[in-house]
């Protein structure tokens, strides 16, 4: 019988559960991000419709980069990755921001939200993967700076001068 948990190519199965362990969650974090900005692209409201609905187009197109670079990373080291939406939706329950129309503010912020969850995600990563896997630690860090960016961009329309 073949076991699917075992790293399947030259890596370390501590290693590869390990960085499975913390990118798992920046996976199913990433993809709600995704599902949910689009969410909010459809449905954004007010005087920076325009900038804020394109915008979000690019949140999403980068959490889903960032989601499959993460994912890559797992499936690399030899382990499978569970994103199907149903277990994103059990292991991301409390992202779940109200449907319909939402003026740009409130929008923002609940995009803003979501990526301060991932950030911690992300966060914990870095610090455990430091020693565990310096590659994979870059890879958690590539996505923080991302996030981080996307974060200021979506953060611009809410600062009044």
């Amino acid at each position: 019988m073949t076991d699917t948990m075992a790293p399947k190519t030259g890596a370390n199965a501590e290693v590869a559960s390990g960085v499975a362990q913390f990118f798992t969650p920046i996976v199913h974090e990433l993809v709600t991000l995704a599902v949910n900005g689009k969410q909010a692209h459809w449905h954004v409201r007010g005087i920076n419709f325009l900038p804020v609905h394109e915008f979000l187009d690019t949140v999403v197109e980068h959490a889903q980069g960032w989601a499959d670079e993460a994912a890559e990373r797992v499936i690399a080291l030899g382990l499978p990755i569970d994103a199907r939406l149903a277990t994103v939706a059990k292991q991301t329950a409390g992202a779940n921001p109200k449907a319909g129309f939402k003026p740009s503010e409130d929008t923002i912020a609940d995009v803003i939200a979501q990526i301060d969850v991932a950030t911690e995600k992300v966060n914990a990563a870095i610090e455990g993967l430091e020693t565990l896997d310096p590659s994979s630690q870059d890879i958690a860090i590539a996505i923080r700076q991302g996030l981080d960016k996307d974060r200021w961009f979506l953060s611009a329309h809410l600062s009044v001068s």
